[in-house]
C-alpha cells in the first residue's frame, strides 16, 4: 500500500508528532509512505530517513494556485492508495484537489475541537462529501464539530492519537540529570509544561497559578516551560510582572521531552481548548503525575476528575497543583500505575495503527 500524508506544517506540535509517528509506524508495517507539508520549516520529522518529505511551499495566498497544482501532480505521479490529510488547511485543500485529481481514498483528520471560526466550519461542511472518511482525535472534538454543523451527525469518527511507548517511557536518571543541568538541588519540586506559545495553551493561566503557589507554599519549585511561539514576549512580560523569574525557566524547544517528563514531579496542561491533549498521554506514559484543564478530549485521556480543573481559573489550578505535589507513597504510586496502564491499554501507537489500517482498507 502507498500512503501520502498531507499536513499543514511540520512545526513543533502534537499533530505534527502524531503524523510523523504514524508514518514511521506504517513504514514499519511495510507500507510505502511520503509526507507532504504545506508550509514552514521542518522541526518535527519521522525517525525513518527513507520517508520523503515534500515541501509544497504554500507561503502566502498568491502561492495557492502553484501549491494546488503541485499537490495534484504529486498524486498523479505517486498514485497513492490512500491520501490522509491532517489539520484544517490540509484537509480543505486536499478535498478541493480531489475535484480535479483522481484520489482512490481520502481521509481527513481534524486535530482539535476548535479549528477556527464560522468560515472554516463552513468550508468543512461544504467539502465534507469529498472525503471518504472524516475523523477527529476525541469524542468531545467530534461532538464539537457536529454542534458547529461542520459535519453531519454521525459523519465523523473518533480515532485517538497513539503514543509510541518505546519513546515515551520512564527514565530513572532523568531528575538528577535535570537538577544538575539547572544547577538546583534535587529537592526542588519540578513542574513541567510543554507546547507552543499560543493563545490555545493559555500560559498566563499557568503563570498566575505559579504566582499564587509561590505566595502560599513553603517548598521550593521550578516551573519548566518547553516550547516557543508568537506569544513569547507576552509570556516573558507576564513572568516579569508577577515577579516569578526565580521560579520559571523557559527552556525553548527541546528534543528530549520524554526525559523531561520523567524528571518532573508534575506535568501541567493549562489550555483553553484541546482536541486530544497528546502531551497529557505522553506524560502519563513517562509515569509523571498530571494536572490538566478539562477541555477537549483531555478528560477522555486522563479519566480522573481528581486532577482536572476548569479552564482559565488560576486559583483552582494552583490548588490542584499544590494537592498533587503533596501526594506521596502508595497513593501516588497507585495513581501513576493506573495512568500508565490506561495509556498502554487504550492509546498504544501499535494498536492505533491497526485501527488506521482498517480504515484505510474500508470500501
Amino acid at each position: 500500500m502507498k500512503i501520502l500524508y498531507v499536513i499543514t506544517g511540520l512545526g513543533q506540535g502534537g499533530a505534527e508528532r502524531v503524523v510523523c509517528d504514524l508514518a514511521d509506524g506504517m513504514a514499519r508495517v511495510g507500507y510505502e509512505v511520503k509526507i507532504a507539508y504545506l508550509t514552514g520549516e521542518v522541526l518535527t520529522h519521522p525517525a525513518n530517513k527513507n520517508i520523503e518529505l515534500i515541501n509544497i511551499k504554500l507561503n502566502n495566498l498568491s502561492s495557492l494556485p502553484k501549491a494546488y497544482l503541485k499537490l495534484s501532480r504529486i498524486i498523479r505521479s505517486y498514485q497513492p492508495d490512500v491520501v490522509h490529510s491532517h489539520m484544517v488547511h490540509a484537509n480543505i485543500i486536499m478535498r478541493t484537489v480531489r475535484v480535479i485529481t483522481p484520489i482512490n481514498r481520502l481521509i481527513s483528520t481534524a486535530h482539535n475541537s476548535n479549528e477556527g471560526g464560522k468560515l472554516r466550519m463552513f468550508a468543512y461542511r461544504a467539502t465534507h462529501y469529498l472525503a471518504n472518511t472524516s475523523t477527529n482525535v476525541s469524542q468531545e472534538a467530534v461532538a464539537a464539530f457536529e454542534n458547529m454543523k461542520a459535519v453531519p451527525i454521525d459523519g465523523m469518527k473518533t480515532v485517538y492519537n497513539g503514543i509510541d511507548l518505546n519513546k515515551f517511557k520512564y527514565d530513572p536518571d532523568a531528575k538528577l540529570e535535570l537538577a544538575k543541568e539547572l544547577n538546583i538541588s534535587n529537592k526542588y519540586k519540578i513542574i513541567l509544561a510543554t507546547g507552543r506559545f499560543s493563545e490555545q495553551k493559555d500560559y498566563p493561566n499557568l503563570l498566575n497559578a505559579a504566582y499564587l503557589l509561590k505566595k502560599e507554599s513553603d517548598f521550593d519549585f521550578k516551573l519548566i516551560i518547553v516550547g516557543d511561539g508568537e506569544l513569547r514576549s507576552l509570556i516573558e512580560d507576564t513572568i516579569d510582572k508577577l515577579d516569578i523569574k526565580d521560579n520559571v525557566v523557559l527552556l525553548g524547544r527541546r528534543s528530549d521531552i520524554p526525559r523531561l517528563m520523567s524528571a518532573a514531579d508534575l506535568f501541567v496542561l493549562s489550555s483553553k481548548y484541546e482536541g486530544f491533549g497528546l502531551v497529557v498521554a505522553e506524560a502519563m506514559a513517562c509515569e509523571c503525575l498530571v494536572v490538566a484543564t478539562d477541555c477537549g478530549g483531555v478528560a477522555e485521556v486522563l479519566n480522573n476528575s481528581e486532577f482536572l480543573v476548569s479552564p482559565n481559573n488560576p486559583t483552582l489550578l494552583k490548588e490542584k497543583i499544590f494537592y498533587s505535589l503533596g501526594l506521596e507513597g502508595d497513593k501516588k504510586s497507585s495513581i501513576i500505575y493506573k495512568n500508565l496502564k490506561r495509556i498502554q491499554e487504550r492509546f498504544c501507537l501499535k494498536d492505533i495503527i491497526k485501527k488506521w489500517i482498517i480504515i484505510y482498507n474500508e470500501e
